[in-house]
């Protein structure tokens, strides 16, 4: 008995001692913190990303109902201005036109701004947008709004916006300015209030 005791205690004593395999034990420790800190940057930053290119593209689109050269084109319906956006979000390209809403309205003042106010992404509905890119003088404000997928899981809780069981975050954009002087009048599409 007390033999086997003994031996016991030997190979307790040899395991202990053992270097072997203590960096692959050391990593597996390591490694799931490491992966969900490298996955959480990576998300971060195209989620950041992602709202950047949704602005570049938002001002480039204004820009041409600014200046009436959307309105008085051929195309100027709100899914030709949905797609000019997405033509200016190149890399998002291929899931633009299902993922992004745009809100064109025209307002009285632009103290009226104030009154609009932000969309609550966890109410968004894409059904009770606007549609009124206006006439030469007129106040305009273009919002646009893209549902981004998280695909890191663990992130839901901090990057999701559209409610919990979504896996979506709503990033918007919006540009506000007086429509340019020009000749043709255009179709505007309704008013909306």
């Amino acid at each position: 008995m007390a033999r086997v005791r003994l031996r016991l205690i030997d190979r307790l004593r040899r395991f202990a001692r053992a270097q072997r395999g203590a960096t692959a034990i050391e990593f597996a420790i390591i490694a799931t913190p490491f992966l969900m800190l490298m996955f959480g940057i990576i998300e971060l930053g195209l989620v950041f990303m992602v709202s950047i290119t949704l602005q570049n593209a938002t001002d480039a689109a204004a820009r041409k109902i600014r200046t009436g050269e959307f309105q008085t084109s051929a195309a100027n319906t709100k899914n030709d201005f949905r797609t000019l956006v997405c033509g200016n979000m190149s890399w998002l390209s291929s899931g633009c036109s299902s993922a992004l809403t745009v809100d064109v309205q025209t307002l009285a003042s632009f103290t009226t701004l104030s009154t609009t106010g932000q969309t609550d992404p966890t109410t968004f509905n894409a059904n009770n947008t606007c549609w009124s890119s206006g006439q030469p003088g007129d106040i305009v404000l273009v919002r646009t709004y893209y549902q981004w997928n998280i695909f890191t899981p663990l992130l839901n809780a901090a990057l999701v916006n559209m409610g919990s069981g979504t896996g979506k975050r709503l990033i918007s954009a919006a540009a506000s300015f007086r429509n340019e002087p020009w000749s043709t009048t255009a179709p505007t599409g309704a008013k909306c209030t």
